[in-house]
This record gives C-alpha cells, sequence and structure tokens, in this order.
C-alpha cells in the first residue's frame, strides 16, 4: 500500500513537472505575441447567402489573423496569435459555409471552415470597438468563386444578427487495437494479444459512446493487419484529438504483471517530420520571415508531447484502482503509432499477456468493461481540464 502512496505521489510529482514545461513553453510563446496574449473568443456569427458570406468573430482583445488556406480546397484554414477559445466550439453552416469548428492549438486558435461550394477569401480584417459595440470584431468575407445568378439572401452588415449555433466538440478519439492479421503479437497461455486488444478497443468504444461526447475512429475493427504507419496516418486525416494504443506486454518470466504507459521520447521527436506534409496549417501559415513553419511545427510538437504527458499521467491515476501497475509505469519510447506531431498520443501497455493473473483479467469481459470504464474516466478528466484551460 506505501509503495502505491508512493508511486501515486511521484506521478504527482511529473504531471507538476510536466505542466511547469508546458508553462514555460507558453511564457515564451506569449512574450512574442504580448499584444495580443490573452485575447480570448467570445462568438462567431455568420451571415450572407452562397455569393458572399461572412464570418464575424467576436474577441475581448485585438488580435491578427494569419491564413494557412485560403479556400482553395475547400477548406478555409486561419490561426488568431494569441487567442483563447473559451471552450472549444462547433457551429452550423450558412451560405457558402458548410460547418466550422474553432479550438485551441500551440500558439493561439484555429478557425476550420468547411465550404459548401467552390470559395475563397475575399477580404479579412479586424473592426475596433465602435458604435455601442464594446467588442472587436475579426471579420472574413468568403466569395464564391462560380456565384449563383439569384443567391438567397443578401448579405448583411457587420452588425450582423444571424448567429451560428454554438455546441460543444464533440472531441475525436482514434482507439488503435495494437497487432492484428498476419501480426498476433505476444502470445499467452490462453490466448493472443491481438485479440486482447481488439476486445479491449472495442468495450473502450462502447464506453465513450456512450457519453454521447466523442466521434470515435478505430484503427482496425477486425482482425487485420494495419502498419504502423498507417495507423498515424488514419489519426491524422480524422483531426484526432486523442490517440491511445492498446496492447498487452510480455516478459521474460512469467510473474512479471502489471501496465503501464508509454509516450514518446524526447529523442525520437525529429522523426516526427516524417508524418508532415506541405497542407498541414503549420506549415502554410502565412507568416512573414524565413523558418517560420519550422518554428511552429517544434511548437507544435512540444504541445503535444506536454498534453500526451499530462494524459498518461491522468490514465495512470484512474487505472491504478482498478489493475496493478508496473513500478515504472510512465515510459518514454521512440514508438512510431506515437510520432503524430499535432495528436497527444499514449501507448497503454495493459498488462503482462504471459502472466496468469493479467491474461485472465484481460480475458474476462466483465473485468475488460471495468478496466476501459476507467480509461474512459481518464479521457473524461483529459477533455474536461483541456476545457477548463481554454476558459481561463
Amino acid at each position: 500500500m506505501l509503495a502505491r502512496i508512493g508511486g501515486m505521489f511521484r506521478r504527482k510529482g511529473a504531471r507538476a513537472a510536466v505542466v511547469v514545461g508546458g508553462l514555460i513553453c507558453l511564457a515564451a510563446v506569449a512574450a512574442s505575441q504580448a499584444a495580443t496574449a490573452g485575447a480570448g473568443v467570445l462568438k462567431v456569427r455568420l451571415g450572407g447567402d452562397l455569393k458572399e458570406t461572412r464570418i464575424v468573430i467576436d474577441l475581448d482583445r485585438s488580435a491578427s489573423g494569419k491564413v494557412a488556406s485560403d479556400g482553395a480546397d475547400g477548406q478555409v484554414v486561419l490561426t488568431l496569435g494569441g487567442v483563447d477559445v473559451r471552450g472549444d466550439l462547433q457551429g452550423d453552416g450558412h451560405g457558402l459555409v458548410k460547418s466550422w469548428t474553432l479550438d485551441d492549438t500551440a500558439g493561439g486558435a484555429r478557425l476550420k471552415v468547411e465550404l459548401s461550394d467552390d470559395a475563397k477569401i475575399k477580404r479579412r480584417f479586424l473592426l475596433p470597438p465602435a458604435d455601442g459595440v464594446n467588442f472587436y470584431r475579426y471579420v472574413i468575407d468568403v466569395a464564391a468563386t462560380n456565384p449563383p445568378a439569384n443567391p438567397d439572401v443578401k448579405l448583411t452588415s457587420a452588425h450582423m444578427t444571424v448567429k451560428a449555433k454554438a455546441v460543444s466538440l464533440k472531441r475525436v478519439v482514434v482507439i488503435d487495437a495494437g497487432h492484428g492479421g498476419k501480426d498476433p503479437g505476444a502470445q499467452g497461455a490462453r490466448s493472443q494479444e491481438k485479440d486482447i486488444n481488439l476486445a479491449a478497443a472495442r468495450a473502450l468504444k462502447a464506453r465513450l459512446e456512450k457519453s454521447g461526447r466523442y466521434k470515435v475512429v478505430m484503427t482496425r475493427d477486425s482482425d487485420v493487419y494495419v502498419p504502423l504507419e498507417e495507423r498515424v496516418q488514419i489519426a491524422r486525416r480524422a483531426d484526432a484529438d486523442l490517440f491511445i494504443s492498446l496492447h498487452a506486454d510480455s516478459g521474460p518470466t512469467t510473474d512479471m504483471r502489471g501496465a503501464s504507459v508509454y509516450t514518446l521520447s524526447d529523442k525520437a521527436a525529429s522523426r516526427s517530420a516524417h508524418f508532415v506534409n506541405q497542407d498541414d496549417w503549420f506549415m502554410k501559415a502565412s507568416l512573414a520571415g524565413g523558418g517560420v513553419s519550422d518554428i511552429l511545427l517544434d511548437l507544435t510538437q512540444r504541445a503535444t508531447k506536454n498534453r500526451s504527458a499530462m494524459f498518461a499521467e491522468d490514465l495512470l491515476d484512474r487505472i491504478d484502482d482498478h489493475v496493478q501497475l508496473l513500478r515504472r509505469s510512465h515510459r518514454e519510447a521512440g514508438l512510431v503509432v506515437l510520432l503524430a506531431p499535432d495528436v497527444p498520443a499514449v501507448l497503454l501497455e495493459m498488462g503482462f499477456v504471459n502472466n496468469d493473473q493479467d491474461e485472465a483479467l484481460l480475458r474476462s469481459a466483465k473485468r475488460r468493461a471495468v478496466f476501459m470504464d476507467s480509461v474512459g474516466d481518464a479521457i473524461d478528466d483529459y477533455f474536461n481540464q483541456q476545457t477548463r484551460l481554454a476558459a481561463r
């Protein structure tokens, strides 16, 4: 019991170190953006028609925007430096806007707009408080490339009353059942790792979907082989907010048991660039000066690594009540599935499949459900904490 309590305090200390490291990183960003630091999003509004649609972001302070995609690829992506989102948001479309999301990213807030037709940004500007309006408004006008002859609605002014319906953003969680198909993984006395991993992934999927808070994406939902790099790409294509890879360990002796969590090591972080392409927002951001894309990539990687570590500690705290942990339960490694530069990721070793006690736990549907419920609780905790940080 004392060892368990001591381990819990060590994990809390590790979490504090992660938070301090993250605050140092954020302070460095804020120092370079002092003019806009602390600005917050109040509301997002839409107005206009199929010829031209206006997007207005109400802010409590002045901010500057940088375009990563102007609509040429069917999407408008814009970052507001130093801006916090007070609870990540998404909304229904209007006019040329099919849908929109606004979330926190490294160094600011990111607006992503899915367009309903071919269109591009026509103009964008910041309106200061005036005429009885006591907040700032960042305005983006999107114009159709081939406008219709008779659009349905006339474009409203900057003082629009048409408002997009804002709802809590449904988080995207990618669950990766390790191994599969021709790759069976570790071998237990009565089971193969690939089957244990898939059963746990399905249990976790059911737990998350039951809450209604998440969109769950599985890298595999049957006994098939999926290459490691493809698993990372699945997460990136899904714009995942979190990636969790489920595995069962195997030791040199059958008396080893216990769960552990892996996050990406510093030495392996440079390999993340392998998964970066020129369409990524941090590569396309229209900022002045050389090497800015590399700086944004580095900031993105740091923020991702910090968030991964924070989730790993939350996860260990939650599962500690239900399964035995290894003495050194939070580990770092250069595992391929952890390499996405912009998706917080962990790999959970649920226990040792060649240990009778761990294998029995992982094979039991009832005990597996309890285990995955605790993992789901950790995921809830993680996103609740992210929302609280965004609201400050």
